[in-house]
């Protein structure tokens, strides 16, 4: 006769039980969510594009000045109308050299220089104001979405700012307020608080109302009733657990609010109400090229392809950091 196995005990049976729970391998330290969030970001690939040519692009006018040296404002007519060096490949004798890399203007300014040091200011513009417009934005959409008894006279405010023609109110407090602050803080800086703060104040608008939607949202959510059952305070509640929720939206809006900025600065200076004429930015050297278009179509060329690569690099970024930022989404 074959001996039967002896039936385990109940203990020992537990035993194996838990030994085979057990990892066989030593266990993966737990991933970040910022290695998540850059793992989502990474397969977009214009979002790549983006960000790499936001990067170059402003520290190209940070650090270009310092590189090439000549000075954007210099006068110098005895080298007036070069063409850039690309035009010696169909036409040998072209007025072009190295010396001037993109050209002179009418005036014999070094277009490169302009391009670097107007790039500059108007990328300072772009953040500036795009910071100004966040920050007032979150506030009033936080504040409208989470406090039901502000809602109505924030909601109605915004909605009467959306309601007013924002060129024609820019080009009225450029010609209201431009002097005294040309006064107080110079012609440049003057006209840069002047434009900085006007475009903030007309573009907060789209930021309010999309935070106040995810905030009408998540307000309702089961932690942070249970944040308020434990005696919360309202401040808390809407810094740690209110705005963490919400970054998605805010960064989606912050890329867009630069875009903005940019042509916005650019469409002001190249009505003649921003800067001084003899201060290049992108939308000035458009103003300055229209009427010698046709003779030399790289002075429209130049400034009109950095804001175009500048705006269009800023909305994919912003689509990327949607998709990326967005726990929805971000695995798919």
């Amino acid at each position: 006769m074959t001996e039967q196995p002896i039936p385990a005990s109940p203990v020992e049976a537990d035993l194996e039980f838990m030994k085979a729970l057990q990892d066989k391998g030593p266990q993966k330290p737990p991933r970040s969510q910022w290695r998540d969030v850059w793992d989502q970001f990474r397969k977009h690939k214009g979002a790549l594009f983006g960000g790499g040519f936001l990067i170059f692009i402003t520290l190209a006018v940070i650090f270009g000045p310092y590189l090439w040296d000549i000075d954007a404002k210099k006068l110098d007519i005895r080298n007036k109308n070069w063409r850039p060096i690309y035009t010696l490949l169909w036409d040998g004798d072209a007025k072009a050299g190295w010396i001037h890399p993109f050209g002179t203007d009418q005036l014999g300014r070094d277009i490169l220089a302009q391009m670097l040091f107007g790039g500059r200011v108007s990328m300072a513009v772009g953040w500036m104001a795009m910071a100004l417009a966040l920050i007032i934005g979150t506030a009033v959409g936080v504040l409208s979405g989470f406090f039901k008894r502000l809602d109505f006279w924030l909601m109605r405010f915004t909605d009467l700012i959306l309601s007013l023609p924002i060129l024609p109110l820019v080009l009225l407090a450029v010609t209201l307020f431009g002097q005294p602050l040309r006064a107080q803080f110079g012609p440049e800086g003057g006209m840069f608080i002047l434009i900085v703060s006007v475009i903030s104040l007309t573009s907060w608008m789209q930021t309010a109302r999309i935070v106040r939607g995810d905030i009408l949202a998540l307000k309702e959510r089961e932690f942070i009733l249970a944040a308020r059952s434990i005696g919360t305070t309202p401040g808390k509640i809407i810094r740690r657990h209110l705005l963490p929720n919400v970054i998605s939206p805010i960064m989606v809006s912050a890329t867009l609010g630069l875009a903005t900025a940019i042509i916005t600065e650019s469409a002001l200076s190249f009505l003649g109400v921003g800067f001084p004429s003899d201060f290049p930015t992108w939308g000035k050297q458009l103003a300055d090229a229209v009427d010698r278009m046709q003779e030399f179509p790289e002075r429209v060329m130049l400034p009109g392809i950095a804001i175009s690569l500048t705006v269009l690099a800023v909305n994919y970024l912003g689509d990327g950091l949607r998709d990326a930022l967005d726990p929805r989404i971000r695995g798919r």
